[in-house]
C-alpha cells in the first residue's frame, strides 16, 4: 500500500475557521473543551465561539498560513478553503480586512470560497458577492448553514452572481433531503454540491447529477461526527461511487471532528477496502472537479499517475 500523504490531492470543502490548530486557538483565548456534537446546531454554536477569537488582521493571516502548511503536509497541492468573510467583516466593522488578511497568509496554491449562512440576510450575501467580484483568488461563493432555510430570499442575488460569471457552490443534501439539492441546482445554479449525500433518496436525482456531471464534495468524518450518518461503515460514499457520481473526498471541519485529509483516505481504505487505484480515482475526481487552472490540473493528474506507478 502506497503512502497516502504522498498522493497529490485537491481539497475542495474545508472551512478555515474549523481547521485552526488547537494550539493556536488556545493562544487566542478559546477555552471550550467540547469534542462531540449532538447535531449541526451544537456544532454551529461551537463554531461561533471559535470565530469570536479572531479579532486582528494578524489572527486571520496566521491561521491562513498555518492552514497552508498543514495542508501541504497532507499532500494537498491545490485547495479551495471556505471562509465566512462578510460575517467577520460585519462583526469587526471592517468589511475588507478579514478576507485581505486571509489572502495575505494563504500559500499561492490555495484559493477561497466565500460562504454565507442561509439564516443571515440577503444584504450580507450581497457583500459576499461584492467581495468575490473584487478578488481574483475568490473562486466561488455559496450558501452554508442549516439547509432547511430556503434559498428563495437570495434568488435575485444568485441570478446576479451567475450572470456575472461568479461560480456558485452550495451546501445541500446533508442535514436536509433531496429537495435541498434540487433547489441548489435550479435556483442556486450550483456548479458543485457541498455534501449531497442524501441524493440517494431519489433515483431520479442521482440520474440527473450523474448525467449533468455535478461533483459532490463528500466529507465522511464530518457527517459521522455531526451525527448525520451513524457510523463510518454506514457512510454512503461507496454507494455514491457505485452510482457513477463524481465523488470528491474532503474534511469539511477537520479539527472539530478530529480528522485531516490523509486520515479520510486512510479510513476509506480501511473501512471500505479501497485499493490504491480506487483511492487515486477519488483524488483525480477532486482535481477534475476543482476550479484550478488547466496547467495546475495537468500537473496534479501527472502526479497522481506517478504515485500509482511508484513501487
Amino acid at each position: 500500500m502506497r503512502e497516502l500523504a504522498a498522493l497529490p490531492k485537491a481539497h475542495l470543502h474545508v472551512h478555515l475557521e474549523s481547521a485552526i490548530r488547537p494550539s493556536t486557538l488556545a493562544e487566542l483565548g478559546f477555552a471550550s473543551d467540547i469534542t462531540e456534537f449532538d447535531g449541526f446546531r451544537s456544532f454551529a454554536d461551537h463554531n461561533s465561539l471559535v470565530r469570536q477569537c479572531l479579532t486582528e488582521p494578524e489572527h486571520f493571516t496566521r491561521i491562513a498560513a498555518e492552514f497552508s502548511e498543514d495542508q501541504a503536509a497532507q499532500g494537498v497541492r491545490y485547495g479551495e478553503v471556505t471562509f465566512t468573510a462578510a460575517a467577520h467583516g460585519e462583526r469587526l466593522g471592517d468589511p475588507e480586512m478579514p478576507l485581505e488578511a486571509v489572502l495575505a497568509g494563504l500559500a499561492p496554491e490555495f484559493t477561497v470560497i466565500l460562504d454565507h449562512s442561509r439564516r443571515r440576510s440577503p444584504e450580507r450575501f450581497a457583500k459576499t458577492l461584492e467581495l468575490a467580484r473584487e478578488h481574483d483568488r475568490v473562486v466561488a461563493i455559496g450558501m452554508a448553514g442549516e439547509e432547511r432555510h430556503p434559498l428563495a430570499p437570495f434568488a435575485e442575488l444568485l441570478d446576479e452572481a451567475r450572470d456575472a460569471g461568479v461560480r456558485l457552490v452550495h451546501h445541500a443534501g446533508e442535514d436536509a433531503g433531496q429537495d435541498s439539492i434540487v433547489e441548489a441546482l435550479d435556483l442556486g445554479h450550483a456548479a458543485r454540491i457541498g455534501h449531497g449525500i442524501r441524493c440517494l433518496e431519489s433515483p431520479a436525482l442521482v440520474a440527473r447529477l450523474r448525467d449533468e456531471g455535478v461533483p459532490l464534495e463528500v466529507c465522511p468524518s464530518s457527517n459521522v461526527g455531526l451525527g448525520l450518518v451513524p457510523s463510518w461503515p454506514e457512510h454512503p460514499l461507496p454507494r455514491l461511487v457505485d452510482a457513477g457520481l463524481r465523488v470528491t473526498v474532503n474534511t469539511d471541519v477537520p479539527v472539530s471532528v478530529g480528522t485531516d485529509l490523509v486520515a479520510e483516505y486512510e479510513r476509506i481504505r480501511a473501512v471500505f477496502g479501497y485499493d490504491d487505484q480506487a483511492l487515486a480515482a477519488l483524488a483525480l475526481a477532486g482535481v477534475d472537479a476543482s476550479f484550478a487552472p488547466d496547467a495546475v490540473k495537468a500537473a496534479l493528474r501527472a502526479g497522481i499517475d506517478d504515485w500509482l506507478a511508484a513501487d
